[in-house]
C-alpha cells in the first residue's frame, strides 16, 4: 500500500509515486542513464535473478518511469502499471503478453483506425483473428465470442463518434467466458473515468494525449492487475523494449499534476461548444456525450463523471465542404493528435481513419463530411467565431 492510498484523487494525482533521494528534491528526479552500478557481484546476480528487488537496466527498470507508473497506477485504481514508449506499443504489449497463436480477439469496430490494422494485419500473421462488434451492442459481443477467445478490446467513449459501451455489463460477459476485458480511457482519463472500478481488467492509455496535456511528447501505459500486468505485460516489455524514456516520464509526471484541472475545465469547454453546434445551419449532427440528443447520454452520466473533450459533427456536405471549413480556421491547430491545452481539427476519413477500407469507414460511421474537434483550454468564444470562419465560406 502507497503512503498516499489515503488521499483523494487531486492529491495522488500530484504526489502519488514520489520518492525523494538523499538529494531531498522537491520536483521529481530524472535519472537518464542506461545502467546501474551494483555493489557486488553477488548483488548483481541477485538483482538479474529477481531474488532481490532494484534496478538492473533501463529497459525495464528505471526510477523516473516507475514514478510515473506507480502515480497513474494510483488514480486508475490498478495495482500495477507498465508504462511504454507509446499507446499503440501499450496495445501491442497488452496483446504480445497474454496472446498466443490460435487466440480471438473480440474488438469494437469503432477503435483508433491503427489500432485496426494492428489487429487485422499484424496480429493476423501470427495467427490471431479479430472479430470486430457494433460498441454499443453487448448482445453482439456475447455473440462473437468463441472457446479460443481471450481479448475483449475496446474504447469508450469512441473516436471519433464519442459512442459509450456500458463497461459493466461488458465486464460480466468477458467474467462468463473467462476472457480479459481491456478498455482504452484515453479520451476520459482516470479523472472522468475508472474502469477497472467497473470490473475491467486491464486500462490502456495513450499518455501523448491527456495525460502529457500538452503535445510534447510520446508514450503509453497498461494498467490493472499484478498478474496481468506485472508478470505477462511487463514480461514482454523486459525482453521486447518498448520502453518508455525517462524524460518522457518526468513530462508526463508534470502532466498528471494538472491533469484533473485541465479535465475539468476541456469538460465544461466542449459541452459549451457542441450545444452551439447543434444550432449551426451546416451542421445535420454534433456527437457529444453530454448532449441530451446523444443515444447513450444517460449511461455516460453513470458511467463518467463528465463528458470529455472531443467534439465531433457531420457536416450536411462532404469531403469538399468538412477541408473548406477545417481550411478556413485559424485558431484550431490541424492535426490528427488531441488532448493538449490547444484545440485540435481533423477530417477522421482522410487522417487517423484513413488506412481503412471504405467499407470499413462505413461499417464504422466515418462519413466524408464528419470533422473532430479536440476542445482545449481556449476562449469558448474564439473557438465559436473560428468554426463561423469555417462555415461562412459555405453555400446554402
Amino acid at each position: 500500500m502507497s503512503k498516499y492510498d489515503e488521499f483523494d484523487f487531486d492529491t495522488r494525482a500530484v504526489r502519488a509515486g514520489q520518492q525523494r533521494t538523499l538529494e531531498g528534491e522537491h520536483s521529481e528526479a530524472i535519472f537518464p542513464t542506461s545502467s546501474y552500478v551494483f555493489a557486488s557481484a553477488s548483488e548483481a546476480a541477485a538483482r538479474f535473478s529477481g531474488d532481490q528487488p532494484g534496478n538492473i537496466y533501463s529497459r525495464f527498470t528505471n526510477p523516473t518511469v516507475r514514478t510515473f507508473e506507480e502515480r497513474l497506477a494510483s488514480l486508475e485504481g490498478g495495482e500495477r502499471c507498465v508504462a511504454t514508449s507509446s499507446g499503440m506499443a501499450a496495445i501491442l504489449a497488452t496483446c504480445a503478453g497474454l496472446l498466443k497463436a490460435g487466440d480471438h480477439i473480440v474488438s469494437s469496430r469503432s477503435i483508433f483506425g491503427t489500432t485496426t490494422v494492428l489487429f487485422t494485419t499484424y496480429l493476423a500473421k501470427f495467427g490471431i483473428e479479430t472479430t470486430f462488434v457494433p460498441l454499443a451492442d453487448s448482445q453482439a459481443w456475447d455473440d462473437a465470442i468463441r472457446p479460443e477467445t481471450r481479448l475483449l478490446f475496446l474504447e469508450t467513449p469512441s473516436n471519433p463518434l464519442t459512442e459509450i459501451a456500458d463497461i459493466a455489463e461488458l465486464a460480466v460477459i468477458a467474467r462468463e467466458n473467462n476472457c480479459v476485458l481491456a478498455v482504452d480511457n484515453c479520451f476520459c482519463t482516470p479523472v472522468l473515468q475508472r474502469p477497472l472500478e467497473l470490473g475491467a481488467d486491464i486500462v490502456i492509455h495513450s499518455a501523448t494525449k491527456y495525460l502529457d496535456g500538452q503535445g510534447r511528447c510520446i508514450g503509453g501505459a497498461v494498467v490493472g492487475s499484478e498478474e496481468l500486468v506485472g508478470k505477462d505485460v511487463y514480461g514482454f516489455l523486459r525482453t521486447a523494449g518498448p520502453t518508455m524514456s525517462p524524460f518522457n516520464a518526468w513530462v508526463f509526471l508534470k502532466g498528471l499534476e494538472t491533469l484533473p484541472v485541465r479535465m475539468r475545465a476541456i469538460c465544461a469547454s466542449a459541452l459549451a461548444l457542441a450545444r452551439w453546434l447543434e444550432q449551426q445551419a451546416h451542421v445535420a449532427r454534433v456527437y457529444h456525450p453530454g448532449l441530451a440528443s446523444h443515444p447513450r447520454h444517460e449511461l455516460a452520466k453513470r458511467q463518467q463523471d463528465d463528458f470529455g473533450g472531443i467534439v465531433s459533427f457531420e457536416l450536411k456536405g462532404g469531403r469538399e465542404d468538412a477541408w473548406k471549413v477545417i481550411d478556413a480556421t485559424r485558431v484550431f491547430s490541424i492535426t490528427a493528435n488531441l488532448g493538449d491545452t490547444k484545440s485540435t481539427v481533423t477530417h477522421p476519413a482522410s487522417t487517423t481513419h484513413g488506412r481503412l477500407t471504405p467499407e470499413q469507414r462505413d461499417a464504422a460511421g466515418i462519413s466524408d463530411g464528419l470533422i473532430r474537434l479536440a476542445v482545449g483550454l481556449e476562449s469558448v468564444a474564439d473557438l465559436q467565431t473560428d468554426l463561423e470562419r469555417g462555415f461562412s465560406v459555405l453555400h446554402g
